[in-house]
């Protein structure tokens, strides 16, 4: 987003209103992203069985699929996962373009037109809405170009042409390999709960430092330096200065989500982009940095600017992080009381 996420131009929020009309479904910022244990098990086992047969690691693989169901879960034009796997291959490009049948699940005829689609359970049918068959016509194609890591990067821009996808598969992956598990559902309150602190929602406030612009996230008011937490599992995208977020951090989880941290009073120790971070790790201490030149604050109440934003492998657009923030401090006071 312009302006380093601290704000929208108006002229431009409509532009973002309408896309978000058209291609997002009304609930997908509060859609819940969580599986079941059976689900998570079920996912596994298909992924290692890839593993075994292409030599992909699961975690390549788990992360391209979970990048397509958040992507599938995000868009109104791209129909909803039914299997365990979230990779949607269009029919044109499973049974070729120009294939008259647009329902084969002949391989040779397959083949012969052109279409990517493969037989992976062996029951003879290359069907692109089992998941043995999707996994394996997704393997097949990516291990052309080879399993190491530059080698996967490059056959990942190849299918899906963006560089965005790529970066953002490959960070998930790296998630992934760390915590060896699929079930990465936790979160935490930004801030800890025993602190002085207040919020309340004001995404699409206006804002008037640096021209006319919408507020892209949730303040939350608390002292110099309160320890600011990440909220979720993920890796560091970017960290640095804003003139309008002053120091900031911004991760991407694993559901596709960018939570931006803004105007903080200096970093954890250490912390440096594409680091992978857990719910509750500290990442920096809440200020009142920004709004000008490097080193800038004082010139507003200190607090941290707290912003999520979603990418659905076209664009990315923020939205109100305020139910998601209530959401977690109460799940984090109820844990605590256990």
């Amino acid at each position: 987003m312009i302006r380093g996420r601290e704000g929208l131009s108006l002229r431009k929020a409509w532009i973002v209103f309408i896309i978000y009309m058209l291609l997002i479904p009304c609930s997908v910022a509060y859609a819940s992203t969580t599986q079941t244990e059976d689900s998570y098990k079920k996912r596994m086992e298909l992924y290692k069985k890839i593993e075994t047969t292409y030599q992909i690691p699961w975690y390549y693989i788990a992360a391209v699929d979970q990048y397509e169901r958040n992507v599938r879960s995000a868009r109104r034009d791209l129909p909803k996962a039914t299997g365990y796997t979230g990779i949607h291959i269009p029919k044109e490009k499973w049974v070729g373009i120009i294939n008259p049948n647009l329902e084969d699940t002949n391989p040779l005829t397959i083949s012969i037109f052109g279409g990517i689609g493969m037989d992976g359970n062996g029951d003879g049918k290359a069907d692109r809405l089992n998941d043995e068959d999707v996994l394996s016509t997704f393997s097949h194609y990516i291990v052309q170009y080879g399993v190491d890591e530059d080698n996967f990067k490059i056959g990942l821009w190849e299918y899906y042409k963006r560089d965005k996808t790529v970066s953002i598969i490959m960070g998930k992956a790296k998630i992934y390999k760390q915590f060896d598990t699929l079930n990465l559902d936790k979160h935490a309150f930004p801030v800890p709960l025993r602190s002085n602190y207040s919020y309340r929602s004001t995404w699409g406030d206006a804002r008037g430092w640096g021209g006319r612009r919408i507020h892209e996230g949730t303040d939350i008011f608390a002292d110099y330096s309160v320890p600011v937490r990440a909220t979720s599992y993920g890796i560091i995208e970017m960290k640095g200065w804003n003139e309008y977020g002053g120091w900031r951090i911004g991760i991407r989880d694993i559901n596709n989500n960018y939570h931006y941290f803004a105007h903080l009073s200096g970093f954890a120790k250490d912390l440096k982009v594409g680091m992978v971070v857990e719910p509750g790790m500290l990442i920096g201490g809440v200020g009142s940095s920004g709004y000008g030149p490097p080193g800038t604050s004082g010139k507003f109440p200190p607090h941290l600017h707290y912003g999520m934003y979603k990418d659905n492998g076209y664009t990315e657009w923020s939205f109100d992080p305020y139910a998601h923030l209530k959401l977690w401090e109460r799940q984090e006071r109820i844990h605590s009381k256990k």
